[in-house]
């Protein structure tokens, strides 16, 4: 049965907790003492070891395509596909290097045994399922952390494609970016279906992540705000078809 295939990634992920406990309480002391700057610093350095030590756990190759578009500073809202479980570890191996973040996500990951704890710890906005008015409540919970100087990934598809194929983009959540005028980053992601959705069973594979350049959105107008929705939208489309065809060539090359 896959569930017992899956205990040794359980397992595994577990065990890899032990990489955010030297940041807990620094994290939580700079959160008390309204010390912004220093929360952040703690909480990128978790976030970019704990990835790294789960992407090289399972054997799973990462592919950084555009990292001089990420920024050194926010606050942005990176803007991404999602594929699978997996995307967690490979955005935060990908982007967290350079700048630290929060997701916003369904609150079903806040329920996570052990882990939930540290998606709140880490400044993620959790939204309520099939409940529109938790989701706008979340979005202006998000925006007042924008404000405060940090920023947040948000999955306008709303749940996991759990293949290749993305789906369609929900407007409602570029207002996280477009309300208080920060930067939109898209991202492209591929492959990361492929450690769990593809076969159920938790395993290694290769991610590519395409970092695209920064869009602003100070000053738009309704219509401005509708075009970028469908610009940005179309950007990480394309991107995610160019990481294909990239993983394609790589694999007729083997």
């Amino acid at each position: 049965m896959k569930i017992f295939r899956n205990i040794p990634a359980a397992v595994k992920l577990y065990s890899a907790l032990k990489q955010f406990n030297p940041y807990k309480t620094a994290i939580e002391d700079a959160k008390k003492k309204g010390d912004y700057e220093r929360e952040r610093e703690n909480i990128q350095a978790a976030e970019s070891i704990w990835s790294k030590h789960v992407m090289d756990m399972f054997g799973a190759q990462l592919v950084v395509h555009g990292k001089e578009n990420i920024p050194s500073k926010g606050p942005v809202v990176f803007i991404g596909n999602h594929q699978g479980y997996a995307d967690i570890i490979a955005y935060f191996a990908a982007l967290s290097p350079s700048l630290a973040y929060g997701y916003v996500a369904k609150d079903d990951l806040g329920k996570i045994p052990f882990y939930g704890p540290w998606i709140v710890r880490i400044r993620s906005v959790l939204i309520k399922r099939n409940d529109p008015r938790a989701s706008m409540r979340a979005i202006d919970e998000g925006i007042e952390l924008i404000k405060k100087g940090f920023s947040l990934m948000i999955f306008p598809e709303g749940t996991r494609s759990k293949g290749p194929e993305p789906g369609s983009f929900k407007r409602g959540a570029f207002k996280l970016a477009t309300k208080p005028g920060v930067p939109i980053i898209p991202v492209s992601l591929n492959g990361s279906y492929k450690m769990y959705e593809e076969t159920g069973i938790m395993k290694g594979a290769r991610i590519d992540v395409k970092v695209h350049p920064p869009v602003e959105t100070k000053g738009l107008s309704r219509q401005e705000e509708k075009q970028l929705c469908l610009d940005v939208e179309k950007t990480v489309k394309d991107g995610i078809r160019e990481l294909q065809e990239i993983q394609e060539n790589c694999n007729r090359n083997l």
